[in-house]
């Protein structure tokens, strides 16, 4: 796996589709920038994956390896397609009830958002050597940015702009790796220090 940096930190490269390897490689705490196509889908899209259960041959892009970005992208439509104008993680918690089924089925290397996951989430991302990347809130824009083409759409019509899955062609687009394939998580960790600090406060009293 290639190194870069970004603003002075080192980086790891993610060429996508990621292989299994690459998952593995991959620790909590670790900052990478994801290259190639990944596709967004929010409450809409992982209960119609759950509940339908499509075959691959009706998605028009193969889900192995890639990563599944809990956003609904602003996009507008120009005259030689689409463009990116916003894109922004929504908050990963809300699709929690599906993830395990969708990562097991369809092959999903890494989920992408903001907040993290629960343990359901997490105990299948070890099973099948995946990860979950944090990626910045707040920065709807600047991700935008590192959209180089809005690649295809899926259930535009059905699901509504937001809803919909895009397929996007990103580069140097950053996240950090807070939940791996090893049973750790980052949001577990600071939610346990947070009640911990909480209770010395009570006890204070």
């Amino acid at each position: 796996m290639q190194h870069s940096k970004l603003n002075g930190q080192k980086t790891k490269i993610l060429r996508l589709p990621m292989a299994k390897k690459d998952a593995l490689s991959l620790r909590t705490g670790d900052i990478v920038t994801l290259q190639g196509l990944l596709v967004t889908g929010r409450d809409k899209l992982h209960r119609y994956l759950f509940d339908k259960r499509p075959p691959e041959q009706q998605i028009p892009f193969n889900l192995k390896g890639t990563i599944l970005y809990h956003c609904g992208p602003i996009i507008e439509q120009t005259s030689g397609g689409y463009r990116c104008v916003a894109s922004g993680p929504t908050t990963s918690m809300r699709v929690e009830s599906y993830a395990s089924r969708i990562i097991a089925v369809y092959g999903v290397r890494a989920l992408m958002g903001k907040g993290g996951m629960g343990t359901e989430t997490l105990n299948a991302l070890r099973k099948h050597g995946c990860v979950y990347l944090h990626a910045i809130g707040g920065a709807a824009i600047y991700l935008a940015d590192r959209v180089k083409r809005v690649a295809g759409v899926w259930k535009l019509k059905e699901f509504g702009m937001a809803e919909a899955m895009w397929i996007l062609e990103v580069n140097d687009f950053p996240a950090i790796v807070t939940m791996d394939a090893y049973g750790k998580s980052l949001h577990a960790e600071i939610e346990m220090k947070s009640r911990a600090t909480l209770e010395e406060l009570l006890n204070l009293g």
